[in-house]
C-alpha cells in the first residue's frame, strides 16, 4: 500500500527545503520551502527527477543511490549546486534513507548562509579593488589634459580681438568653468587615496548624532529620525571624519529617496547600533564588531542598479555623481570593515560592520 502524500503535509512547516523521492529518483513531494529554494511550483517539481534539478548534481545523485540501497541511515555534506540560468545554491544537504519502499529517500537542503556571506564579501572586495584601480587610472588620465584645456582657453581669451571680446569670451568661460567642474570631480575621485588616515578614539554614537544634526538641518519637516543605540558599544580607533562622511553619504541618499514620504509627513530614518560576536569580515575572524544599521522606509533601490550601487558613477537619482557609496565603501574598508545592503519597497537597510577592540 502506497504512502499517501498527505502524510508529508507537516513538512510544509519546516524552513528548510525537503523533497521526497521514489526509488527511481522521481520527486513525489516537495514542501513550500523547496518550492521557494528551487523557484518551482509543487506541480512542476512532481514532474521532475532528481537528475533534472541541477547541472552538477552527481554527488547528490550518488548519495541518493546509496540511500536507496540502505548503505546508511543519513548522510550530510555541503554542496554547491549549479542551475541553468540561475544563481548557484550553497547548501548543507541531509539525505535520509526511509524505511518505506514507496518513498525510500528524503532529501533536506539548508542554505549555507555563512558560505553565501563569504562569497558575497569576496565579490565585494574584488569589485572594490577593481573600482579603486579604475578610479585612479581614470582620474589621472582625465587630470593631465584638463590643465592643458583650461590653460589654452585662458590664453585664447587673452588673444581675442577687442571688438569680439564680449561675445567670444562667453565661450572661453564655458570651457574654463567646465574644466574646473571636471577638476573638482577628479579631486573627489582621488580624495580617498590622498587624505591621511587620521586615527583617534571614535564613539560611533557621536558620529551618528553629528550626521543626524546635519540631516535635520536640511530636512526640518516631514522626516522622523529614530535612534536605537546600544550605549555599551566601546570606542574604537578610527578616522572620525571619514566615518562621519560615510554615514552622512548613506543617510543623505536615504533622505533624498524619501522625498515623497517627506512631503506626506511619514518619512522615517533609523540609526541602529548593536554589537555582533564571532564574525568573519573580509576573511578575518573577529571576536567583536560594530553592527550599525541605517534604515529608511523609502521606495527601495531600483532593481536594475541594486547589485551595482557601490560601483563608481552609478547613481539612482537624477544628477547624482555616483561617488557617495563608493567613497563610503572605501572608508569602511580602511577600517577593516564591510558594508552590506538589503533593499525592498518601504525598507532599505545599509549595514556597516567594523571590528571592535
Amino acid at each position: 500500500m502506497k504512502t499517501p502524500l498527505t502524510s508529508f503535509a507537516g513538512l510544509d512547516l519546516l524552513t528548510s527545503a525537503v523533497i521526497v523521492l521514489d526509488a527511481e529518483g522521481s520527486i513525489l513531494f516537495a514542501n513550500a520551502s523547496a518550492e521557494n529554494l528551487l523557484d518551482s511550483s509543487f506541480k512542476s517539481l512532481t514532474h521532475l527527477k532528481l537528475t533534472d534539478l541541477f547541472l552538477n548534481g552527481e554527488e547528490l545523485i550518488e548519495v541518493f543511490h546509496q540511500a536507496v540501497a540502505h548503505q546508511f541511515a543519513d548522510k550530510r555534506q555541503d554542496l554547491t549546486l549549479e542551475r541553468a540560468g540561475r544563481e548557484a545554491l550553497h547548501v548543507h544537504s541531509i539525505v535520509t534513507a526511509l524505511d518505506n519502499p514507496d518513498t525510500p529517500v528524503l532529501i533536506e537542503l539548508r542554505e549555507n548562509v555563512q558560505q553565501l556571506k563569504l562569497d558575497r564579501e569576496e565579490r565585494m572586495l574584488d569589485q572594490s579593488k577593481a573600482n579603486k584601480e579604475l578610479i585612479r587610472n581614470l582620474a589621472h588620465e582625465i587630470k593631465n589634459p584638463l590643465g592643458g584645456i583650461r590653460g589654452a582657453a585662458q590664453l585664447l581669451e587673452l588673444e581675442l580681438p577687442e571688438r569680439h571680446l564680449r561675445e567670444l569670451r562667453e565661450y572661453t568661460q564655458v570651457i574654463i568653468k567646465e574644466a574646473d567642474r571636471l577638476q573638482t570631480l577628479v579631486d573627489r575621485l582621488l580624495a580617498p587615496h590622498r587624505l591621511p588616515h587620521i586615527v583617534g578614539d571614535v564613539n560611533i554614537h557621536e558620529v551618528c548624532e553629528r550626521v543626524r544634526s546635519l540631516i535635520v538641518a536640511e530636512f526640518p519637516q516631514g522626516l522622523t529620525i529614530k535612534r536605537d543605540y546600544d550605549l555599551s558599544i566601546p570606542e574604537f580607533r578610527g578616522d572620525k571624519e571619514q566615518l562621519i562622511q560615510t554615514v552622512l553619504n548613506i543617510a543623505h541618499n536615504a533622505a533624498q529617496a524619501l522625498h515623497e514620504r517627506i512631503r506626506q509627513g511619514d518619512a522615517v530614518l533609523t540609526f541602529k547600533s548593536r554589537v555582533v560576536r564571532q564574525i568573519t569580515l573580509a576573511k578575518v575572524r573577529y571576536r567583536l564588531a560594530l553592527d550599525l544599521h541605517i534604515i529608511d522606509n523609502g521606495p527601495g533601490i531600483p532593481p536594475e542598479i541594486r547589485n551595482r550601487i557601490f560601483y563608481p558613477l552609478v547613481s539612482g537619482k537624477e544628477g547624482g555623481s555616483g561617488l557617495g557609496l563608493t567613497l563610503a565603501q572605501t572608508f569602511v574598508e580602511q577600517h577593516l570593515g564591510v558594508i552590506e545592503c538589503e533593499s525592498r519597497p518601504e525598507y532599505t537597510d545599509f549595514r556597516i560592520l567594523i571590528p571592535l577592540p
